[in-house]
């Protein structure tokens, strides 16, 4: 009677497809690294084009981080809000996410600093336009490139 249970229990419970979790994992680490590349080039283009926005080289990968984790964790809060409380700006939600994400990375210190008033406007705008961009475009770019790679290696 007891294998019985256990049998049945097997059946019930399907196993673990290593496989796929494997693949989902792959694809999660593929998108961060993009979300993460997309991040550096937003400040890093920013910093050049605005005379304000300064990226000390070592505190460099600090404000990116910093930076990318707060983009990813305020972004569906303020969203929500959003939706919730004024409907009209949903369409600067990203905007609004990149200044608060911008704000926390410039309160750690020797990474990020930014002065003026126009500058904030204009650098969260940039920060949020080229990093948009970044996360469009990198993809495109690296299936072409895995695309080219695998056919090298079929010969087709």
């Amino acid at each position: 009677m007891a294998a019985l249970e256990i049998s049945s229990f097997r059946r019930a419970v399907p196993s673990h497809d290593t496989g796929l979790t494997l693949r989902v994992m792959i694809r999660f680490l593929i998108r961060l690294a993009i979300f993460i590349v997309s991040s550096a080039l937003g400040l890093l283009v920013t910093s050049w084009i605005l005379d304000g926005f300064n990226i000390h080289a070592s505190g460099f990968i600090v404000a990116v981080l910093v930076f990318t984790v707060v983009q990813s964790v305020i972004t569906p809060f303020v969203a929500t809000m959003a939706r919730k409380y004024a409907s009209a700006f949903l369409g600067g939600v990203g905007l609004l996410a990149t200044g608060l994400a911008l704000f926390i990375a410039q309160l750690f210190p020797g990474g990020l600093e930014i002065s003026g008033v126009s500058t904030w406007v204009l650098g969260a705008l940039l920060v949020w336009l080229v990093s948009a961009l970044g996360t469009f475009l990198l993809p495109m770019w690296w299936l072409r490139e895995k695309r080219k790679a695998r056919a090298a290696t079929t010969g087709a």
